[in-house]
């Protein structure tokens, strides 16, 4: 079974799903600089899931901020654009010897989950939180795949699944 077909296999659980089309939506994709080689492989990542699913180069646009603490912010500034279907979010967060590991990673999701909730905006989540870069690795198209693929997948179907809800509330009025 393909990754994609992973995440709209049948299974147990029936209902309204969203599908993996993106010929007509329009997906930013938010990248950290910091840890750029984790980043730019979860970007690669990212980028060959969207235009693999039909998004054209010309509906998808990458903006890049420092770090993960900066995503929240960004991705709230998109959202409001109503220039969006979709965004994905895409970081590294490797733990070191301090504190500061802990509040990145609480405090850029728990941003990102804020923005998404407040706007109605879906955001793939591709934040990695890793004790080491090796782990990093792994994730980001390593043995544990790539979590920027991952994360663009959730974003089409998230898209395509609330523009199917949108339509049936358009039909019931």
């Amino acid at each position: 079974m393909s990754r994609s077909s992973a995440f709209l296999s049948e299974g147990p659980l029936e209902g309204c799903q969203g599908g993996l089309e993106g010929k007509d939506l329009h997906v930013a994709i938010l990248v950290s600089r910091y840890n750029a080689i984790i980043t730019g492989r979860l970007l690669k990542g990212a980028k060959e899931a969207l235009l693999g699913h039909g998004v054209t180069l010309e509906n998808c646009e990458i903006f890049t901020v420092p770090g993960c603490l900066e995503l929240p912010l960004l991705a709230l500034k998109l959202a409001k654009s109503d220039d969006y279907d979709a965004l994905v979010a895409l970081g590294a967060v490797i733990k070191g010897e301090t504190a500061h590991f802990e509040y990145v990673c609480q405090e850029s999701s728990a941003g990102l989950m804020c923005v998404a909730l407040k706007t109605g905006l879906p955001i793939g989540f591709g934040v990695l939180t890793t004790y080491d870069e090796g782990q990093a690795l792994e994730r980001s198209g390593g043995r544990w795949g790539n979590k920027g693929e991952d994360a663009a997948l959730v974003a089409l179907e998230m898209a395509n699944l609330l523009r199917k809800i949108h339509k049936k509330k358009d039909s019931r009025q």
